[in-house]
């Protein structure tokens, strides 16, 4: 039970914003910046995301960076075309079950209720790290759909990293409640903790700044040489042979055979809507499931949902997460097989819904001393268990949680959006999607509307903020249930962003609080 003592108060709102010319919607206001202002020196959407991505990876490196991985989905106006750049983490091809003994209990929601492993090895650690697609993924991207030199887009990345992590209250907040995770390895405690205490932030309208190691001089590396550096040459070796000088599975040739690929979206139709999501690994089937069955339950009769209305949300993810977790995963599929979210419109109507992850907090915890690459824990995804359709296997790609989502509307109107917070996105998107098709609220409205979270098991968490008469109904209905405030240092309900863009080119985009430094920027 929450002590009264210790909960917060306040409501936080931050108005939508409104342009014509297009606008970046990310976790951090440097990178939105970096993105809107590739918009407004002639860049497309593609562009602005790969430039925006790349900076997030310096500005809240805990959350994602070049040593993740993630999902694109991209419309393109003139084609009226949706396609999605697929560069998720996949295992070593050296990976093997017997690497993550069972030591009997769960690692918890945070970690996905898997049966816990031995010394958390796949949630922490040298084997906790997955081969690493985010370099391959943003290349592609820009490859097939930008318009911009790869050089030009990196150069923001660049001068962010060369500055150093900007260390805001947030941010000192973050690396302190980690801190005893980030002592565990040397180059990460080295570089976080370096006189044994976490960074503090700067006195008033000061940033304290904190050298990254030698991520830096990758990016720069990066821009002089191309992306593929990243997989082949000098700098593959050296994030080869620190990896395996700690203990992990990837070897060079992980690097060498990594491919992001172009695929096909999942298209939904719901009500007078058609929403694009990334396929079977993803959420994107879940949200499928789910959309599926809230059309012949819900019953949109009024301004905003009801108690009915979060009664139908609950039960169709309880439904739909029961067969995820049981029934999906790579084995099932013929296809070759702590988060951060992006969205992007530009002035042509072109649309990008982008979720990039390093998976927890911090990754691995493992910074590789001679790239400076804070590395993903992404073997976490997979069940520990033997002989099931995400089970451990070599080279196999794992279920993920992301779930970049583009619709178009039944009026014309088109939006993007997606989230950070694990398996919190799925219940956050699914929900979203709804209000703003089955209520057809503005983005200002869906971003500050109330939620509850259902997200793996049967616990039904609701906003604080949520109407009386709900919480009473939801209390009654369900027997797991517990009341949370949305507080700024908590992702109890996931961290969303959503750019609309209407018929007539109105557009207006959304971050939802509690993170202090998401932000929307109009080109």
């Amino acid at each position: 039970m929450t002590d009264p003592q210790a909960a917060e108060h306040w409501q936080i709102r931050k108005p939508a914003v409104l342009g014509r010319r297009g606008m970046v919607a990310t976790q951090h206001y440097m990178a939105s910046e970096a993105g809107a202002n590739v918009l407004r020196k002639g860049g497309n959407a593609v562009d602005a995301a790969v430039a925006a991505g790349l900076a997030l990876g310096t500005v809240e490196p805990w959350m994602s960076g070049i040593g993740g991985g993630g999902y694109m989905t991209v419309y393109r106006a003139a084609e009226d075309r949706v396609d999605v750049v697929e560069f998720g983490m996949r295992a070593p091809l050296r990976a093997q079950a017997e690497d993550y003994p069972l030591a009997g209990g769960s690692t918890g929601h945070a970690t996905f209720n898997w049966p816990k492993v031995i010394n958390d090895a796949n949630v922490h650690g040298a084997l906790a790290v997955a081969v690493p697609g985010h370099v391959k993924g943003m290349a592609l991207a820009l490859a097939e759909f930008g318009s911009w030199d790869w050089r030009d887009l990196i150069e923001p990345a660049c001068q962010l990293a060369e500055a150093g992590l900007p260390v805001d209250w947030y941010a000192a907040h973050l690396m302190s409640s980690m801190a005893r995770g980030l002592a565990m390895y040397e180059e990460t405690r080295r570089v976080y903790l370096a006189d044994g205490l976490p960074p503090t932030a700067g006195g008033e309208g000061m940033l304290n700044r904190l050298p990254l190691g030698n991520l830096a001089a990758t990016y720069r590396t990066l821009q002089a040489e191309g992306p593929d550096a990243y997989y082949r040459g000098a700098l593959a070796e050296g994030i080869a042979a620190d990896l395996e000088a700690v203990g992990s599975r990837i070897r060079l040739d992980d690097l060498h055979g990594y491919t992001a690929r172009i695929a096909a979206p999942l298209a939904i139709r719901y009500r007078d809507a058609v929403v694009y999501v990334p396929g079977h690994l993803t959420a994107g089937p879940t949200l499928e499931q789910a959309l599926g069955s809230l059309a012949g339950h819900l019953a949109a009769d009024s301004a905003v949902p009801k108690a009915d209305a979060f009664a139908a949300y609950a039960d169709t993810l309880l439904a739909g997460y029961r067969y995820r977790l049981q029934h999906l995963g790579e084995g099932n599929t013929r296809e070759p097989g702590h988060t951060s979210h992006l969205c992007v419109a530009d002035g042509d109507g072109n649309l990008v819904s982008l979720t990039q992850t390093i998976m927890s907090g911090f990754g691995a915890r493992i910074m590789l001393p001679r790239s400076g690459i804070l590395m993903n824990n992404g073997m976490m995804w997979f069940d520990p268990r033997p002989g099931g359709a995400n089970s451990v296997l070599g080279g196999r790609r794992p279920l993920c949680n992301m779930c970049p989502v583009i619709a178009g509307k039944g009026d014309g109107g088109m939006f993007a959006v997606g989230a950070c917070g694990g398996r919190r996105i799925l219940a956050s998107v699914f929900q979203l999607v709804s209000f703003l098709i089955d209520y057809d609220m503005s983005v200002d409205e869906a971003v500050h509307q109330a939620r509850i979270d259902v997200s793996g098991t049967d616990l039904v968490t609701i906003m604080e903020h949520m109407p009386a008469g709900v919480v009473a109904a939801l209390l009654r209905r369900y027997a797991e249930t517990r009341i949370r405030a949305n507080g700024v240092s908590g992702f109890a309900f996931a961290l969303p962003q959503v750019v609309m863009r209407e018929a007539n080119g109105d557009m207006a985009g959304g971050c939802f609080v509690p993170s202090p430094n998401a932000r929307v920027v109009a080109a």
